[in-house]
């Protein structure tokens, strides 16, 4: 064939070069040091994600604005559309084996197109991110401003359109665009060698002074602890199973109904509860043992475990339908929320409602942290955040106290203030603006001063233990009952029964579900 061959063949026959070129990645060195660092070419981490024979690639053939000698295939970037378990999903892969997946003009257009199309006609948006920020001097100077980023479409979609759920996985260095994009992520998982945070090390240490690895600025625990991350997995397949596990709660887009799975019994017999849950107000235990009591089994996703930590929340399904579970964790500084947990809380809470999956909230809280780090990190505005957008959901909300919720902390888990459809407690439940040790100190402290001065220690400690009494008498469940305040006391063993039900109730005559497998779990 020769250049000026314009027969149907030649052409062919250039088309099917240039695609096999675009098809190359790094080429064979790009690759053997890509493969040394641990992690797989984009293109088998499409393959891995995506139904077998799905893939459907938009964008193949671009190439850098500035063009060098070195080969850059598709600007560093794979895009294009895939079904997962059965969905369409479209896909943003940043390849990673050529010029380290860094940014530039035509891979943020082929980017900003695939996001376009999702949002557009309405299918979730999986990413891929591993790429060491912008690629210099494609975005130096001038060109950094007017790099195609449409900010309007890019962080969410144009108002009124259907929001559609993205899941991120963070499978190398992650830097710049690549961070930005998991910002914008309802779900971030990650594999434990990779890191993400908005530069990089070679950056922060000229720009800042700061010698700092990849691991100790964006590694697993950092990126946990700043709730950027919100799960870690050991290998890349893990991350494509948990993005796929993640989606399959979740409806294509807000406007359709979230897909329903086949029932199944609860991962532990919930007869359990009455044992697993200690009566005494101080003894701990882990919420994850009753979250199995609750949920079908194997459904349970935790979301965002080592981000504000006192409060766990999860993704799971009561007789097949998917909720999100919201529950106080004892062993975790007793439950208490600070403005880390009442944050995620917050996010949680507005990801259920986005998607239309009916919230359970387990109250064992004994309040706010209070103090000076509390208040210098924002607790009063996180508070006050958090119990606005729980009262604005309006996905069936149930609550249950098991055991304690005193103060901002039971309004926080959904108190009646929040406009819970339902509201139940079991017989070993405490409720009251405070709790009792706390509040008999503060409010009886004139009097407590008084009995200890002119009659001693003894008679003071009779007398705290006389008003304690009093107080818990007050704060138990019965008298909430008997004014409405709760709408049952209910037995632990019928808790996911009650739960089911009600959420059943609550629904009324919504549309009741699609149908769907579950997806990997």
């Amino acid at each position: 064939m020769t250049a000026s061959d314009t027969s149907m063949d030649g052409r062919l026959a250039v088309l099917r070069e240039r695609r096999a070129r675009a098809l190359e990645m790094g080429g064979p060195e790009g690759l053997r040091r890509h493969r040394e660092s641990g992690r797989l070419p984009v293109r088998e981490r499409v393959d891995m994600l995506v139904d077998p024979g799905s893939w459907f690639e938009i964008g193949a053939l671009a190439l850098p604005e500035r063009r060098t000698a070195k080969h850059i295939p598709g600007d560093a970037v794979v895009t294009g559309f895939g079904l997962l378990d059965g969905r369409r999903i479209g896909v943003i892969g940043i390849d990673a084996s050529v010029v380290a997946g860094t940014t530039a003009p035509v891979s943020m257009r082929k980017q900003g197109r695939l996001i376009e199309h999702a949002q557009r006609h309405g299918f979730p948006l999986v990413l891929l991110c591993d790429a060491d920020g912008g690629r210099m001097p494609d975005v130096s100077g001038w060109r950094f401003s007017g790099l195609p980023l449409d900010f309007t479409s890019f962080l969410k979609p144009a108002p009124g359109a259907p929001v559609v759920p993205r899941a991120a996985a963070v499978l190398g260095p992650s830097y710049g665009d690549s961070a930005l994009h998991a910002s914008t992520a309802h779900y971030v998982v990650m594999v434990r060698s990779a890191s993400i945070a908005l530069s990089g090390p070679s950056v922060v240490e000229p720009a800042i002074g700061e010698k700092v690895t990849d691991d100790e600025l964006g590694g697993p625990a950092a990126a946990t602890e700043a709730g950027n991350a919100h799960l870690v997995v050991d290998t890349e397949a893990d991350a494509m199973d948990a993005v796929a596990a993640f989606l399959s709660y979740l409806p294509q887009n807000s406007r359709l109904p979230a897909p329903v799975a086949p029932a199944r019994p609860p991962g532990r017999d919930p007869a359990e509860l009455a044992t697993l849950v200690p009566t005494g107000s101080r003894a701990g235990y882990d919420m994850r043992d009753v979250f199995a009591c609750l949920a079908d089994e194997a459904t349970v996703l935790p979301w965002a475990d080592g981000w504000g930590s006192s409060l766990l929340t999860a993704l799971a399904r009561i007789e097949g339908r998917p909720v999100g579970l919201v529950g106080n964790q004892p062993i975790v500084r007793a439950g208490a929320l600070d403005p880390a947990a009442l944050a995620k809380e917050r996010a949680f809470v507005d990801l259920c409602d986005t998607f239309g999956l009916p919230l359970v909230f387990l109250h064992d809280v004994p309040g706010l942290m209070i103090g000076t780090q509390a208040e210098r990190a924002g607790i009063l505005h996180g508070y006050e955040a958090l119990v606005s957008r729980i009262a604005e959901a309006r996905v069936p909300k149930v609550g249950v106290v098991l055991r304690k919720a005193y103060g901002g902390g039971h309004f926080a888990m959904g108190g009646r203030p929040t406009q819970p459809d339902f509201l139940y407690a079991w017989p070993t439940a405490e409720l009251g603006f405070m709790a009792p040790e706390t509040g008999v100190r503060t409010i009886h402290r004139r009097r407590l001063e008084t009995v200890l001065a002119e009659q001693g220690p003894e008679a003071h400690a009779a007398l705290v233990d006389e008003l304690t009494a009093e107080w818990i008498s007050e704060a138990e469940p019965w008298e909430a009952a008997a004014n409405l305040s709760l709408d049952d006391v209910i037995e632990p063993a019928a808790t996911r029964h009650v739960v089911a039900t009600s959420i059943e109730i609550a629904r009324g005559g919504s549309d009741p579900g699609g149908s769907g497998t579950g997806g990997r779990q």
